[in-house]
């Protein structure tokens, strides 16, 4: 390859050093003092925009430049009590006082009142309703980010199926209403009967 690119011989003994040592190779090789420089003519054009080499030696920093940088300081340690002294000390005077723990009989007691206590289911028409405004909401803040384009076919289809539901339960709702309503009233209207 050297022979073929025309290299004078101190430039291919430069190069041959440059491969020894490990170093990268240069992108430019100067010509020697006693020669005038020969402009090379191309085999083919080289593109436009190159892109850059990457040197076969990484280049690192030196360990001064890293210790500079912060980058062995530790953060002082910031101790935090993990648990409430007050509620410990007056959990050991109860236990010295009456030989008994206070604290977890109430705890248990209240675990016994939760569990008798009935938690009412959430109303599905409601939770429907707060899901059709977040997509609303999620909708106008993707429009204001400019990707309104991007998520609208999809937030309008998940909409119009919770709407879809919303009305399949409003149905039921109205249909045990007037189911209710005929029994408290035997007569009835006889019309909505055969509907």
């Amino acid at each position: 390859m050297m022979e073929e690119s025309k290299l004078t011989y101190f430039q291919r003994r430069y190069l041959m050093d440059c491969a020894k040592r490990g170093d990268t190779l240069p992108l430019q090789l100067h010509p020697t003092p006693s020669k005038e420089p020969e402009l090379a003519v191309p085999a083919f054009s080289p593109p436009v925009c190159q892109r850059s080499r990457l040197s076969a030696r990484p280049h690192l920093r030196p360990a001064k430049a890293c210790q500079a940088g912060n980058a062995y300081i530790r953060e002082k340690f910031k101790p935090q009590a993990r648990r409430d002294l007050e509620k410990e000390k007056q959990r050991l005077q109860n236990i010295l006082a009456t030989g008994k723990d206070v604290v977890k009989c109430n705890k248990r007691q209240a675990r016994v009142q939760t569990k008798e206590e009935e938690i009412p289911e959430p109303d599905r028409f409601e939770e429907l309703v707060n899901e059709v405004q977040e997509r609303r909401e999620f909708l106008a803040e993707m429009e204001a980010l400019g990707q309104g384009r991007k998520y609208q076919s999809i937030v309008l289809t998940e909409i119009s199926q919770k709407i879809r539901e919303m009305e399949i339960i409003d149905k039921k709702r109205s249909e045990e209403i007037r189911v209710s309503m005929t029994k408290d009233f035997p007569g009835g209207n006889k019309s909505d009967a055969h509907d």
